[in-house]
C-alpha cells in the first residue's frame, strides 16, 4: 500500500491545513469589521474552522517528521533524517525572521520591534528541534519511551497553560521572551503549540507500530472519533472531577478555558476524516500542496503582508472588503499562491543548473 512509504493522507491533511490557513489570513485581514457578526451562522462556521487550522497543522508537522524518522531502523538513514530535520528547523527560524524583517527600516538604520515577533515558522522550527533532542535523549534507546514522553509533554503543556499564558517576562531579552509570551506582540509562542507537535510525534509511533495490523484503519478511525468526542465534550467535566478528587485548583482554570484539549479533539476528527478518505486524496496535485507547505506559506506572506518590504495586499485593503469580495478574493489568492509555489518547485532544476555553471566557471 502507498502508506508503507509515506503517509499520503497526512500530506493531504497538510494541504487542507495550509489552504485553510491562507484563506483564513486573507479573510481575517481584509474583511471589514462590520461583517464580523457572531450571530451569523456562516461566519461562526468559518471562525470554527479557522480555529482548528493551526492545531491540525502543528500536529501534522510533528507526525510526518517523526514518522519519516522512525520508519526505518537503519542508523545511517536516521542520521540523514536528523540532519535534514536540523537543516529544516534552522531554515524555518531564518525564514521566520526574514519575513518579519522590514527592509525600509534597515535602510534607515533601524530594526523595528515587530522583527523579533515569533510566528508559525519559528514555532514549527523549535518543535522540530525539540523532537530531535527528544530522539537523542530517549528515542534512540526506547521506542515506547519516546512515545510516552512525547504525549506527556503535550498533556503537561496543555494543563499548565493557565500558569504561563499571562507571563510577560519583562526581564528576559526581548527576542527570547517572544517565544514564551504574547505580551510584547508575538502571534504564536512555543507553548502551547509545541504540545500539538509532540502529540503528532506520539501519533506517528502508534501509526508505525499498528498500521500493518488487520482492520487497522477502521479501528483507528473509530478510536479517533471517540477520542475526539471525549476531548471536546467530556474533558472539562473530567478535569472538574479530578480537581474535586485530588483538590488541585489549577484544574478548575483548565476546565473553565478548555480550548487546548477541545482543539485536540478537533484534530482527531480531522485525522479520522482523512484516514477515511485516504484512497481518495492521492491526486499528485493535492500531495504536492501538502509537501510544499513552506514555499506556499512564504509566498502567501509576501503577497498578503508584503513581509520585509511592507507592500502587500494588507497595506491597500486592510479590513475593507465585503464578504463577497473577501470570499472570492481568497479563492484567487489561494490559487495564485499555490500556482506560484508549483512554479518555484519546477524551477529548481534549471536554477541549480545555472548556479552550477556559474560556480564551475569560477
Amino acid at each position: 500500500m502507498i502508506e508503507q512509504k509515506r503517509l499520503f493522507f497526512i500530506d493531504a491533511i497538510r494541504a487542507w491545513a495550509i489552504i485553510m490557513m491562507l484563506q483564513g489570513h486573507f479573510i481575517d485581514g481584509l474583511l471589514d469589521p462590520i461583517y464580523r457578526n457572531t450571530d451569523n451562522n456562516i461566519y461562526n462556521i468559518w471562525l470554527y474552522f479557522r480555529g482548528i487550522t493551526a492545531p491540525v497543522f502543528f500536529t501534522a508537522s510533528g507526525l510526518i517528521f517523526t514518522y519519516l524518522l522512525f520508519k526505518e531502523t537503519d542508523e545511517s538513514y536516521r542520521n540523514k533524517r536528523l540532519k535534514k530535520g536540523l537543516i529544516r528547523a534552522g531554515q524555518l527560524l531564518l525564514l521566520g525572521y526574514l519575513l518579519r524583517l522590514n527592509i525600509n527600516g534597515l535602510f534607515k538604520g533601524e530594526i523595528y520591534p515587530s522583527s523579533y515577533y515569533v510566528d508559525v515558522l519559528h514555532c514549527i522550527g523549535i518543535a522540530l528541534f525539540c523532537i530531535i533532542v527528544l530522539y537523542y535523549l530517549i528515542g534512540k534507546w526506547s521506542y515506547w519511551g519516546f512515545a510516552l514522553v512525547a504525549v506527556l509533554i503535550s498533556v503537561i503543556v496543555f494543563i499548565f497553560e493557565p500558569l504561563y499564558i499571562n507571563l510577560t517576562l519583562d526581564s528576559w531579552p526581548i527576542f527570547l521572551s517572544h517565544y514564551i509570551s504574547k505580551a510584547h506582540g508575538s502571534v504564536f509562542t512555543i507553548i502551547p503549540w509545541l504540545g500539538y507537535s509532540t502529540f503528532g510525534a506520539f501519533l506517528a509511533l502508534l501509526l508505525l507500530k499498528f498500521k500493518s495490523f488487520h482492520k487497522f484503519y477502521p479501528v483507528a478511525i473509530l478510536i479517533c472519533i471517540l477520542g475526539g468526542y471525549l476531548l471536546k465534550y467530556e474533558s472539562s467535566d473530567f478535569f472538574i472531577w479530578v480537581r474535586d478528587t485530588i483538590e488541585w485548583p489549577l484544574l478548575k482554570n483548565v476546565a473553565a478555558k478548555n480550548y487546548l484539549f477541545m482543539r485536540l479533539g478537533d484534530v482527531l476528527w480531522v485525522l479520522a476524516i482523512f484516514m477515511g478518505l485516504r484512497n481518495a486524496v492521492t491526486h499528485p496535485r493535492i500531495l504536492a500542496i501538502g509537501q510544499n507547505t513552506l514555499s506556499i506559506y512564504v509566498i502567501h506572506s509576501v503577497l498578503l503582508y508584503g513581509s520585509s518590504y511592507n507592500f502587500g495586499l494588507y497595506r491597500f485593503f486592510k479590513q475593507s472588503l465585503t464578504p463577497t469580495e473577501a470570499i472570492s478574493g481568497s479563492i484567487v489568492f489561494v490559487t495564485i499562491s499555490v500556482l506560484l509555489s508549483f512554479l518555484y518547485v519546477h524551477s529548481q532544476n534549471w536554477r541549480s543548473q545555472i548556479f552550477s555553471r556559474i560556480f564551475a566557471k569560477k
